[in-house]
């Protein structure tokens, strides 16, 4: 798997999206259960745009590599 592709770990009800091994957001309640929807339905293509929409713009010039 590619070091900047975005994974999730489901806990419960919950969502916990990690970007390069970091958590970067936690989803919970309806939003998540929807997203969980989503990416049970998508390819690999598709969870990382889903995932990557999910954060939202949370990269912004102060991620390092």
């Amino acid at each position: 798997m590619p070091e900047d592709t975005f994974t999730y770990r489901r806990a419960g009800a919950a969502i916990m999206i990690f970007w390069r091994g970091r958590e970067v957001k936690t989803m919970r309640g309806a939003p998540a259960v929807a997203l969980l929807h989503k990416l049970d339905a998508s390819d690999e293509d598709e969870q990382q745009a889903l995932l990557a929409r999910a954060t939202g713009n949370f990269k912004r010039g102060t991620e390092r590599r």
